[in-house]
């Protein structure tokens, strides 16, 4: 019988590694409406397995395959409960749209690749759906970085803003372990990762003061930004980059930062500060010479005083979070890649050369049936 249902799910567990993120959403003609949401966070014992692969950058072959069964059941896990909490059955679900963890970004070269774990059969086999995976490898084939993938679906968003954008820029910023944002113009999309969002923010906190993130940015409020460390960290080549660019947690790391020699002396709350400033400077410093609506989502939004911070670079702009609209900023990544999903099983690109590099648009991801 044929799946008369609209409802697609999408996962997303980012560099950040704070947990993994379900959405089911309905999508109508394009358009993305989020039906129910669940989150996650990982197993101890996977978060550890997938941070290692990540920071030492190398491992035991079996480890790749034992860490991409594990990530599956978890995913699976969740997925189901998911489906429990909405009372839905899995052959209401066309498909789920899974970005799989990524442990290596490297876009470049002759051999330009990109890792992403997951066992979608397991995942397949778990919930009983079908499931849409390795969204990156076809841009990456076409000379793409095969990131930023979002911006595509930003602005797909762009008639769900109930404001007048005829006379100014609209920018998505995704605030995750790496930021990175989508210029939406009406005639040109353009996106690009700006640098570290929260994954040195982070990595330092949970380092030096045991907790998981800086809550509302309060460890950081107590230090003052140090500006020769700052100007450090910013004469990093990436930060004036051409675009396309991608980065990843492999290379924005606390052994990036044990780099500065600046870094060394200074106290843990001045740090703190230091870094935020980082992610505030490197996120606004293309958008300076212009104003219009930056709509921010990802768990950096929820960072009282990262978004203060980057107010004041951008004193022309509106800066909102994407709730006000009515668009999750927490499974924002979740539901694009659940529309991902429904863009491939329609033969239809999800990649935006403008934004990736790629020679031209392609349809996205592989296809795992359930058994």
């Amino acid at each position: 019988m044929e799946n008369i249902y609209s409802y697609y799910i999408g996962i997303m567990s980012g560099t950040s590694l704070d947990g993994i993120d379900i959405a089911l959403v309905e999508i109508i003609n394009n358009q993305t409406r989020l039906i129910a949401s669940l989150e996650t966070p990982f197993t101890p014992n996977l978060k550890q397995q997938i941070s290692s692969l990540i920071t030492l950058k190398k491992c035991d072959l079996s480890e790749i395959g034992a860490t991409s069964h594990q990530l599956a059941l978890e995913y699976a896990d969740a997925v189901n409960r998911l489906l429990t909490q909405e009372k839905l059955a899995p052959s209401q679900i066309k498909a789920i749209g899974v970005h799989g963890q990524t442990v290596f970004h490297h876009p470049f070269g002759q051999y330009a690749h990109s890792l992403q774990l997951v066992n979608a059969s397991v995942l397949a086999t778990k919930t009983g759906i079908d499931c849409v995976h390795n969204f990156r490898e076809m841009d990456i084939a076409l000379g793409g970085q095969g990131a930023p993938l979002v911006p595509l679906f930003h602005q797909s968003l762009r008639t769900r803003l109930p404001v007048d954008l005829t006379a100014q820029a609209l920018v998505f910023a995704n605030i995750g372990g790496i930021a990175n944002l989508s210029l939406c113009d009406e005639n040109e999309l353009l996106g690009f990762d700006s640098g570290p969002g929260n994954t040195l923010i982070d990595s330092f906190t949970k380092k030096v003061f045991d907790k998981e993130y800086d809550f509302n940015g309060a460890l950081a409020r107590k230090g003052k930004i140090n500006k020769t460390l700052l100007k450090a960290m910013l004469n990093d080549p990436y930060f004036s980059a051409e675009i396309p660019k991608s980065t990843g947690r492999e290379y924005f790391n606390l052994s990036w930062l044990e780099l500065f020699a600046e870094f060394k002396n200074l106290s843990p709350y001045d740090t703190l500060a230091t870094l935020t400033e980082l992610t505030a400077i490197t996120l606004t410093q293309s958008l300076l010479s212009k104003s219009g609506l930056l709509v921010l989502c990802g768990g950096g939004a929820k960072n009282s005083l990262l978004v203060e911070r980057i107010q004041s670079h951008l004193p022309n702009w509106r800066i909102t979070n994407s709730n006000e609209f009515g668009i999750s900023a927490d499974f924002m990544e979740a539901m694009a890649f659940a529309w991902m999903a429904y863009r491939t099983l329609n033969n239809l690109p999800s990649n935006a050369p403008t934004v990736t590099g790629a020679k031209k648009s392609a349809v996205l991801g592989q296809i795992t049936f359930a058994p």
